[in-house]
């Protein structure tokens, strides 16, 4: 009897562990809000899939592009993207939407769905109607976000039966015109909310965004998805590291935006109703995001993309490949709970040559190469593929001179 229920303890143990390791912190934001006009989706995606690589589809009625788990060679699940028509979608995992609990992460089919409305969908309601067509139990438990080319944003939480919608452009669901959702959803049993930690510094730093007007793609990337402050303890693990009598180099590192487990980063910024739907950008961090680039790709017709962020003969994204190696640095503990703790003083060094303190300036410099292109063809309300095609090659070998010589 006692090794039963030793059994029991020590399966339930191991479910506590990783049931909440596809845990995704995600934001959209109305573009009444928004620096610019452009409404915002964003998803910093946790799982213990770690191998991610981009890819360009042409298997729908729509192209588009999104981030695939380099296991899935056949690419029959899409984690995040958009498609030609200035459609954007990502989920979250809710673990308190369906009645009998946790999600079936065997079983769900969210990123199949994701993958069906990249390839159909040109707007909210077309995303709604499909949600509707799909034979019950769904077998979901995922809060979908999702952007349009007409200003739509919304999410839905959508559970095993159906969902429900949370408007980011109705002032009664986002009066600050953003939302923001973690694991957990709001028409589901708060009771068993998860992901709060993580929900509480998304909110505190989107607010302090919202108050001078500062929501933009790059707040989203550089402030969020990098942020060290921890919603609970308001511990700033960048105000600890500029500290002159900081302790140890290892500093417990649970909860935080970014985790051990999280894989990408996404943030689709749209475009205005009387812009080019092929304007939408995706900006993706393709790896942990402290120790890797973010870099803008489009939907074009040549389905080209940066050859970094492409599988290689091994079926890897190098850039991918770049990242985890640099990650084993941050945390480098292997056994025991060693993903609980982050060697600080690899990212933020007292000398200026912390990975972190290397990484922002090429961060910088990918947004304002960018940054160039992107308004030349704003004016011009067209994407240039023969321009585009420059910049693919730029930021190909700038990135890989970055990693085989700063970055090592």
């Amino acid at each position: 009897m006692k090794c039963i229920k030793s059994y029991i303890l020590t399966v339930i143990s191991i479910f506590l562990i990783y049931s909440d390791v596809g845990a995704c912190t995600t934001v959209i934001v109305s573009g009444r809000r928004t620096v610019d006009g452009r409404p915002l989706l964003f998803k910093q995606r946790d799982t213990p899939d770690f191998e991610n690589r981009v890819v360009s589809f042409s298997d729908g009625k729509y192209s588009y592009i999104g981030i695939v788990n380099t296991k899935d060679t056949a690419n029959l699940n899409v984690w995040g993207g958009h498609n030609s028509a200035g459609f954007a979608i990502m989920n979250s995992a809710s673990y308190n939407i369906n009645s009998e609990g946790d999600p079936d992460d065997e079983n769900d089919v969210s990123g199949k769905i994701m993958k069906q409305a990249l390839q159909s969908c040109k707007s909210l309601a077309d995303f709604e109607q499909l949600l509707h067509s799909l034979p019950r139990p769904l077998h979901i438990s995922s809060n979908f976000g999702v952007i349009d080319a007409f200003g739509g944003a919304a999410y839905y939480e959508t559970n095993d039966e159906g969902y429900v919608k949370f408007d980011a452009n109705d002032v009664n669901n986002a009066p600050l015109g953003y939302l923001i959702r973690t694991n957990f959803s709001f028409s589901g049993d708060r009771a068993r909310d998860k992901g709060l930690s993580r929900f509480q510094a998304a909110t505190e730093l989107l607010y302090r965004a919202s108050l001078t007007n500062s929501l933009s793609y790059d707040y989203l990337l550089n402030d969020v998805s990098r942020s060290l402050l921890h919603g609970i303890t308001k511990v700033d693990l960048f105000k600890e590291a500029q500290k002159e009598n900081a302790g140890s180099d290892f500093v417990a590192f649970r909860d935080y935006i970014p985790r051990y487990f999280t894989a990408s980063v996404l943030v689709v910024q749209g475009v205005k109703a009387d812009e080019s739907p092929a304007l939408t950008t995706s900006w993706i961090t393709l790896g942990f995001p402290l120790v890797t680039p973010s870099i803008p790709v489009w939907v074009d017709s040549r389905h080209s993309l940066p050859t970094i962020f492409t599988a290689d003969k091994s079926g890897k994204s190098r850039l991918n490949e770049w990242s985890l190696n640099l990650k084993k640095k941050v945390f480098p503990i292997e056994r025991g709970e060693g993903s609980d703790y982050l060697n600080l003083t690899v990212l933020l060094s007292k000398n200026g040559e912390g990975i972190y303190q290397k990484l922002k300036p090429v961060n910088d410099k990918i947004f304002s190469e960018s940054n160039g292109y992107i308004e030349k063809w704003r004016q011009s309300d067209a994407l240039n593929t023969i321009e585009l095609k420059k910049f693919y090659e730029w930021v190909d070998k700038y990135v890989s001179n970055v990693y085989s010589t700063q970055l090592k």
